[in-house]
């Protein structure tokens, strides 16, 4: 296999570890603090978790290790979307199991939780785990959205873990993932089977977050991946000073991403979906906002411009939300079949438009005919949109032009509008870590194996202080259920990590309101260039901004 020079070099960086890690597991101790309840509902979640709920949250530090000694058999779990590092979790993870013995052995569940119902593992040695330190992806064994959440498959991967003897699991996931973690490591401990379960916290989304759980792993890669190429863009919107570019990146539920990405590049314009739902804002006044943009920088010559889109902003919209349950409904059961059998787009509009309520007919007659027919693509597995099929960079950029033509006609604007479209997302799920991320991942993996050897269960993977240099950071263990309420789910009460979205009144956002009003009208660009692995602290090893905000 042939390997880039930079590849080759990346074998070879050593991730570093928090303080009290460094001191050899010998020297590892363990305090515990407090007994912890969940976020909300805590009678419910209790009563769910009578084995798991309630444990003290706890910190790794200097001292001895009274954990027992005996032979740990674990097995390694990557589920849901890639994220830059976790290959470095499961370095970690591998390195800290054999330091503490040489006979422990790290088993890998193949395509995600599926692996392990299906009982298809690999055994983890040197020479394997070495191709895949400090890269990006989670080819090392694959990933997989299989949910754990039946008694049955619950039965199963008891048995499986029996056949090869496995103490432990450790899931590699975000909110879904680290939930379902929560329910096994309940099984697990109500049947006494002796298998104890870990969470890593992972999504490059940035919405597995809470006052302990400061970041996820892939955030900070991922974001300054999109920031690179935004950056790019703004200098050649610079340059030929003729397109205004809408940028689409991911971030279904939370506007973290895009947040961060503003913080980092200061476009023009940033939606923020949650402000949007705050707001209530309509899809026109977003429209009106763009265009204000538009014309105040036309009125100084500049025909320029870069707008970053949320994935998911639409959902925010509290008349598109409307729109998108009156169409799941009219395409419930049969209704989509019938609607299907239709030849033409002419008829399906009529269908449409018999269908829906006035209201919501008046919201999809401003649509375009492109995004009009997006909302009627394959639906999920319930019968729903996907919302993220919908290409609302090309959206916005619609709407502003049929707003920039009504203000020609009224004699407001006489400047030029040229749009380009982007969307920015599976580029960064997969991209070399960066030293943050890398480190990062390293130090959760290598905490998830002391937290079993500690006999923790039920436990999430914590390492804290992290604007700090890694030296400082704090490695410790936070109870899964402790990030848990109740929510509606496919019609049923459902335990689940509640999802962290921006934060209106927080630093990050604050510090983007206050700033925005002149990033609008100015050219006010920032370039970050690309991640940077060798060379000063302050280049190559510097966090977010939100999260350097959020610590100050």
């Amino acid at each position: 296999m042939k390997y880039s020079p930079l590849q080759q070099a990346r074998y070879a960086y050593t991730p570093k570890l928090p303080g009290m890690l460094r001191n050899g597991i010998a020297e590892i101790g363990v305090k515990e603090g407090q007994e912890t309840q969940s976020v909300a509902d805590q009678d419910k979640i209790k009563a769910l978790f009578p084995n798991t709920y309630g444990k003290n949250e706890i910190t790794f530090e200097k001292g001895q290790n009274t954990s027992e000694s005996k032979k740990q058999v674990v097995g390694v779990i990557l589920s849901g979307g890639q994220a830059p590092g976790g290959h470095n979790v499961i370095c970690g993870l591998y390195d800290a199991l054999k330091a503490t013995n040489k006979e422990n052995v790290l088993y890998g569940f193949k395509n995600g939780p599926s692996g392990l119902i299906e009982d298809d593992v690999l055994v983890f040695d040197d020479e394997y785990i070495n191709e895949f330190r400090n890269t990006g992806g989670f080819d090392i064994i694959g990933s997989g959205r299989t949910k754990l959440e039946s008694n049955e498959q619950f039965a199963i991967a008891a048995e499986v873990c029996k056949k090869h003897g496995i103490t432990a699991i450790v899931i590699i996931g975000g909110d879904d993932s680290n939930t379902n973690a929560a329910i096994l490591a309940e099984y697990f401990a109500a049947h006494n089977t002796g298998v104890q379960v870990i969470g890593c916290p992972k999504t490059i989304d940035g919405d597995l977050k809470n006052e302990e759980i400061e970041c996820s792993f892939g955030f900070d890669t991922a974001a300054k991946t999109y920031s690179e190429l935004i950056g790019n863009i703004e200098r050649d919107a610079n340059s030929a000073k003729k397109y205004w570019h809408f940028i689409k990146v991911m971030g279904r539920s939370a506007s973290h991403v895009a947040l961060e990405c503003a913080l980092e590049t200061q476009p023009n314009i940033c939606l923020i979906s949650e402000e949007v739902a705050a707001k209530k804002m309509s899809l026109s006044q977003l429209a009106d906002y763009i265009a204000d943009s538009v014309e105040k920088r036309s009125a100084k010559g500049m025909n320029f411009g870069v707008a970053i889109i949320p994935e998911g902003v639409v959902e925010f919209v509290p008349e598109f939300s409307t729109l998108i349950g009156e169409i799941n409904e009219l395409l419930a059961g049969s209704k989509a079949d019938d609607f299907n059998a239709l030849n033409t787009w002419a008829e399906k509009y009529t269908f449409i438009e018999q269908g829906l309520s006035k209201e919501s007919m008046t919201v999809f007659a401003i649509l375009p005919q492109g995004i009009q027919q997006q909302l009627f693509l394959e639906r999920d597995p319930h019968g729903n949109v996907q919302v993220s099929l919908i290409e609302s960079e090309k959206l916005f950029s619609a709407l502003v032009a049929d707003k920039l033509a009504e203000r020609k006609k009224n004699g407001t604007y006489n400047g030029k509008f040229n749009a380009l479209h982007h969307f920015f997302g599976y580029e960064g799920r997969c991209a070399f870590p960066s030293n943050f991320d890398s480190d990062y991942c390293y130090s959760l993996g290598y905490n998830a194996f002391m937290l079993i050897q500690y006999g923790y269960t039920g436990y999430l993977s914590k390492i804290s202080n992290l604007s700090k240099p890694a030296s400082e950071w704090v490695a410790g263990g936070l109870p899964i259920t402790k990030m848990m309420n109740m929510e509606r789910r496919h019609g049923e009460d459902k335990p689940v990590i509640r999802k962290a979205l921006v934060e209106l009144d927080g630093k990050p956002f604050k510090f983007f309101e206050a700033n925005r009003e002149e990033w609008a009208v100015e050219t006010s660009y920032v370039y970050p260039g690309a991640i940077q692995y060798y060379g000063p602290a302050e280049v190559c090893d510097i966090t977010t901004r939100t999260l350097a905000l959020e610590q100050e």
